[in-house]
C-alpha cells in the first residue's frame, strides 16, 4: 500500500507545480484604471456601493446615448462609435457589474433586474431624464429590459445581434435551416454555450481552475469564434479582454452569471415596447443568429433591421463605418432631439 500512497502523493505534487505554473492571477485594479481609466473615464457610485466605470462624452446638450456592452466585454467595446457621434450626441457607456473596471456587484447580484436597475441609476447620478439606448448582445438584453420597464425614458433603442428573447424553435425563428444549438441561440450570450471559452467555464468542477487558470490562447479563441472579420481581433483587443476579465472579482462574477438560469424577456414584454428600435445583425453571428434578430423585428412594433453580410456577432467593431453611419442616419430622421427638448 505504500507505493499506492507514494504514487497518489507524486500525482498530487504534479498536479500542484502544474497549477503554480499556469496560474494567471488576478490583474492589479490599480495598475488596470491607470491603463484603461483615464481620461475621459470617471467612477460614479451608485446604489448599493456599487463605483461605476463609465465615460459621459459630446455637448452636455446633446441627445443623450447610452450604450451597453455584451457579456465579458467593456465600454471600449464602443471606442469607433462614441468617437463618430460625441460630435454632436451626448455617448454614455458604462462597465456593468462582473465586467471591466466596475468590478463585481457588491451583493453579488446579476439578474437581469439588477442590470436594470443599475442602468436608471447611472441615468439618474448623470441627469438623465429621456434618453436613447442601445446595447450589443447582453447588453441589448438590457436596454430591452429597462425600455420595458421605464418605457417614459426611452426615446429609442439600437439593438445590435442582441440576446434577450425567449428560447424558440424553428417554426418560431422563421422556419430557417436548423442550425443544432445555434437555433436557440438568444440565450447563448448569457450562458456562455455559444463559444469555447465560455462553454468551458461552465463545465462542473472545470470552472472552479478557470477561476485561476485562464490563459490567454482561450481568450484569443473566443474573440475569434465571435466575429467574421478576423482582423478586429488584434493584441491590444486579446489583452484588454483577457486582462479585465481578471480584474479582481470579475472571473468570479462571470462564473456565477453562466450559473444562474436563463431570464428572457417575454414575448408579451418585448411586443409592448413603443420605442422605435433599430435592429443591427451580423449575418454571420455564430451567437446570435440573424433569425434572432428577425424575429425582434416582427415582434416589436416599430423596427427597422439592418444586416451586414460578412459580419458577425460584432458589427460595432467588424462594421464600425457601416454602423455608425446607419446609427446617425435613424436618428437624425427620427428627430430624437427635438422629442428630449418637448
Amino acid at each position: 500500500m505504500k507505493w499506492v500512497l507514494r504514487i497518489a502523493l507524486g500525482l498530487v505534487a504534479v498536479l500542484v507545480v502544474l497549477f503554480l505554473v499556469f496560474r494567471t492571477p488576478d490583474t492589479d485594479a490599480q495598475a488596470m484604471r491607470a491603463k484603461y481609466g483615464g481620461e475621459p473615464s470617471r467612477f460614479v457610485e451608485i446604489g448599493d456601493g456599487t463605483v461605476v466605470h463609465l465615460r459621459d462624452t459630446g455637448p452636455r446638450d446633446g441627445l443623450p446615448i447610452m450604450l451597453l456592452h455584451g457579456s465579458n466585454s467593456d465600454l471600449h467595446t464602443w471606442d469607433e462609435w462614441a468617437a463618430g457621434l460625441e460630435d454632436s450626441y451626448r455617448v454614455i457607456r458604462f462597465d456593468q457589474v462582473g465586467h471591466g473596471l466596475t468590478g463585481p456587484d457588491p451583493e453579488g447580484d446579476y439578474s437581469r433586474a439588477n442590470y436594470t436597475e443599475d442602468v436608471r441609476e447611472v441615468a439618474d447620478a448623470l441627469g438623465l431624464d429621456r434618453f436613447v439606448i442601445g446595447g450589443n448582445s447582453m447588453g441589448g438584453k438590457h436596454a430591452m429590459a429597462f425600455a420595458a420597464v421605464h418605457p417614459e425614458r426611452v426615446l429609442g433603442l439600437v439593438l445590435v445581434d442582441a440576446s434577450g428573447g425567449p428560447m424558440l424553435g424553428e417554426e418560431e425563428l422563421g422556419g430557417e435551416e436548423p442550425g443544432g444549438e445555434e437555433d436557440n441561440a438568444q440565450e447563448e450570450d448569457d450562458d456562455g454555450s455559444g463559444n469555447i471559452g465560455f462553454a468551458i467555464a461552465q463545465l462542473p468542477g472545470v470552472n472552479r481552475i478557470v477561476e485561476q487558470v485562464t490563459p490567454r490562447s482561450l481568450i484569443e479563441s473566443s474573440l475569434e469564434q465571435s466575429v467574421s472579420v478576423k482582423s478586429v481581433v488584434t493584441e491590444a483587443m486579446i489583452d484588454r479582454y483577457w486582462e479585465l476579465l481578471r480584474y479582481p472579482g470579475n472571473r468570479r462574477a462571470t462564473l456565477d452569471r453562466f450559473a444562474g438560469e436563463y431570464d428572457p424577456l417575454a414575448e408579451e414584454e418585448i411586443a409592448g415596447i413603443d420605442a422605435p428600435a433599430l435592429i443591427l445583425w451580423g449575418a454571420e453571428d455564430r451567437l446570435i443568429p440573424l433569425a434572432a434578430g428577425r424575429w425582434l423585428d416582427r415582434v416589436m412594433p416599430d423596427t427597422r433591421l439592418v444586416v451586414y453580410e460578412g459580419v458577425g456577432h460584432l458589427p460595432q467593431k467588424e462594421a464600425p463605418r457601416r454602423s455608425l453611419s446607419d446609427v446617425r442616419e435613424w436618428l437624425e430622421n427620427r428627430a430624437f432631439a427635438d422629442e428630449a427638448a418637448k
